[in-house]
C-alpha cells in the first residue's frame, strides 16, 4: 500500500524486501516498530492499525461504510473470492447495499484476493461486462435472473441464489474424545482434551485468506500433524452434505493462565484422508479459573458441498501465526510484549461447530 503508487520498480523492490525481511519482523519483541527493517522507515497509519486492532474501537467509526452506503444508489457489482482476505467486509458491503435499496449483484468465485483475474477471468469479465451493459447501455439481456452466483466448493459448480444468505438451518457438531464429530448433544460440560500452545513455537498459519501466493485451500496434513493442533473428524458420509452461508464455532475453553487465543478451522476430509481448508476464524479470550469461558467465533462463510465418502473435521489449535500475532500469555499486548508465557488450552464436550445445512443445492 505503501509503495503502490511510486510505480512499478519501486513497488517490486519494496515486495523483495519485505519477504526478505518478513520472519525477523513477525517474530521481534516487541512487534511495535520491527516493520522499519523492511519498509525502510516509520509508517504513522500502520502503527494506528496495530495499536487498535478491534475493529469496534472508536479509532476505526470513520472507515464505516455503513453512513456512505446508506446514501448510495448506484447500480453495483461486487466481486470477491471464497479466499478472499475480503470476502467478509464484502458480504457486509453487499447486505448494507440491499438494505438500502440500491441494485446490488454479488459473485463469489474459488479465488484469493489476488487470483481472481488469472483464475476466474471467465466469470469475472462476462459478469463485469453484462453489468456494465445492462446500466450504462439499458441492454440487461446479458444479466443473470438472480443477485447472487455462488461457486460450489466440492463439485465445482456454480449456483444462482436470490439473495445472500440463503435460508438454512443450523446442524451442530460436537466433539468427544479420541478425535470425533458427532451430531449427538453432550449431557455435560466435562473437558474433551487439551494442548499446549507455546508463543515462542507458534502455530503457523497454512493457506486460507491471505494476501500472498499462500493463500487458498491447501492440504493441512503437515499443520494437523503438530502437537499443539486438535482435529475432531466425522464418520465418512453416505450422502452428500450441502453447506451454504454463514459457518460458525461455539466453543467452551479454559486455560491455566487466563490469556489464550483460538483458531478454528473447517476442514474437507476425502476419501484418501487429505484435509483441505475450506473457511475459518479467531478471537482473542480472556478465561477465569472456575468456569469454562463461553465464546462464539465467526468462521467467515462458504458454499460447499461434502461428497459421499467424505468427512468433517474441525480444526483447533492456539493461533496461525503470522496470520494472526501471536499471544504472549501474559495478557500484555501483542505488539508490546517481550516476555511470552505457554498457555494450557482445555476444549469442553459443551462446544459445537455450527454449519448452516441447505437445500439450495439439491
Amino acid at each position: 500500500m505503501n509503495y503502490q503508487h511510486q510505480g512499478m520498480a519501486p513497488f517490486l523492490k519494496a515486495t523483495l524486501r519485505l519477504q526478505r525481511r518478513l520472519r525477523d519482523v513477525t517474530t521481534a519483541r516487541p512487534l511495535r516498530g520491527a516493520y522499519v527493517s523492511a519498509f525502510g522507515s516509520e509508517l504513522p497509519w500502520l502503527d494506528g492499525v496495530m495499536t487498535h486492532p478491534d475493529a469496534k474501537d472508536a479509532y476505526w467509526h470513520g472507515a464505516s461504510l455503513a453512513k456512505s452506503t446508506q446514501r448510495l444508489r448506484v447500480p453495483t457489482a461486487l466481486i470477491t473470492g471464497w479466499h478472499d482476505a475480503l470476502v467478509d467486509q464484502t458480504f457486509e458491503q453487499y447486505d448494507r447495499l440491499r438494505q438500502a435499496g440500491c441494485e446490488t449483484a454479488l459473485l463469489v468465485g474459488p479465488w484469493t484476493h489476488t487470483s481472481a483475474l488469472q483464475q476466474g477471468w471467465p466469470e469475472v469479465f462476462t459478469e463485469s461486462l453484462a453489468w456494465l451493459r445492462a446500466h450504462l447501455y439499458a441492454d440487461p439481456s446479458g444479466l443473470r435472473p438472480t443477485a447472487v452466483r455462488v461457486h460450489i466448493g466440492g463439485e465445482d459448480t456454480w449456483r444462482d441464489l436470490d439473495d445472500w444468505p440463503p435460508a438454512a438451518v443450523a446442524t451442530s457438531w460436537y466433539p468427544i474424545p479420541g478425535g470425533h464429530l458427532t451430531q449427538l448433544a453432550p449431557a455435560d460440560s466435562a473437558p474433551v482434551t487439551a494442548f499446549r500452545y507455546h508463543p515462542a513455537d507458534p502455530t503457523p498459519s497454512l493457506g486460507g485468506p491471505l494476501l500472498s501466493r499462500a493463500a487458498g485451500p491447501r492440504n493441512n496434513a503437515t499443520l494437523e500433524a503438530r502437537d499443539d493442533v486438535l482435529t475432531f473428524t466425522g464418520p465418512p458420509l453416505t450422502e452428500p452434505m450441502d453447506i451454504l452461508g454463514p459457518v460458525s464455532a461455539r466453543m467452551s475453553i479454559s486455560t491455566d493462565t487466563g490469556h489464550a487465543d483460538v483458531f478454528t478451522r473447517l476442514c474437507d476430509v476425502d476419501a484418501q484422508g487429505r484435509s483441505v481448508n475450506i473457511c475459518d476464524g479467531f478471537v482473542r479470550l480472556r478465561t477465569t479459573e472456575q468456569e469454562p469461558s463461553q465464546v462464539t467465533v465467526p468462521m467467515s462463510s462458504t458454499a460447499h458441498r461434502f461428497p459421499i465418502g467424505h468427512r468433517i473435521r474441525w480444526q483447533i489449535s492456539g493461533g496461525a501465526h503470522p496470520r494472526y500475532a501471536r499471544n504472549p500469555g501474559t495478557g500484555e499486548s501483542p505488539v508490546d510484549a517481550t516476555t511470552f508465557t505457554p498457555v494450557r488450552i482445555t476444549l469442553h464436550t459443551d462446544s459445537a461447530l455450527i454449519l448452516p445445512s441447505s437445500s439450495e443445492l439439491a
